[in-house]
């Protein structure tokens, strides 16, 4: 426990990251701009996302929080496999910049609720 507020910060701020760079990307997506197919914006979301996976299973593990005993934990989980649904549709999936942009702000939501469920500790995320 003696890492935990370095760890949970770290875990907040690799979320930002991930969602900032997310909300750039599907601009780039829905404006069909070039840059989206670089190097670096198809490696670098990868690299912020697994860093913020493994800080937050291994907050998990450090709290001993399971999702089976901790509904806002499994609530958690669920909707990040929406939200990574919805971000491949608003990236690469989407065939009109019209579908990929409604799936960014999906996404975004869901991201939303992932915030206020994990603020809250309850599914009910913002509104508990």
């Amino acid at each position: 426990m003696e890492h935990y507020a370095l760890i949970k910060q770290l875990h907040v701020t690799a979320a930002t990251l991930s969602l900032l760079l997310f909300a750039l990307r599907a601009w780039w997506s829905v404006r069909e701009a070039p840059i989206r197919r670089a190097r670096w914006v198809r490696v670098l979301p990868h690299l912020i996302d697994t860093t913020l996976l493994a800080l937050g299973v291994t907050l998990m593990v450090m709290l001993s929080l399971w999702p089976h005993q901790h509904p806002w934990l499994a609530a958690k989980l669920i909707a990040l496999l929406g939200y990574i649904v919805l971000g491949t549709v608003a990236i690469k999936r989407g065939r009109t910049p019209a579908v990929r942009g409604t799936a960014a702000l999906a996404a975004v939501a869901v991201f939303a609720y992932m915030v206020g469920a994990a603020i809250h500790h309850s599914p009910l995320s913002w509104w508990a």
